[in-house]
């Protein structure tokens, strides 16, 4: 499934060295808790970025958050795939 959202919030929830991992919540999303997919997004440059959801999460306050290696800044269209 396919479908179209904006970065809403991201949030570190770890890091390992040089390597992070980002918790980003989105206005619209259907990937379910533990799911995985692929958040693709295209830079001012015009550079298409393809960023893996390795998990997704629901927090105690209902939101969800989609966990990914590399952070995209609020704000940012996405297009979210579901795997």
């Amino acid at each position: 499934m396919t479908f179209n959202s904006v970065v809403t919030d991201i949030r570190l929830e770890s890091r390992t060295g040089l390597v992070g991992t980002w918790l980003m919540s989105l206005d619209h999303t259907e990937f379910l808790p533990g799911s995985t997919g692929i958040l693709e997004a295209v830079t001012r440059s015009g550079t298409r970025l393809e960023i893996p959801v390795t998990s997704v999460i629901t927090d105690d306050d209902g939101v969800t958050w989609h966990v990914v290696e590399k952070p995209l800044a609020a704000g940012t269209d996405v297009t979210g795939r579901t795997g």
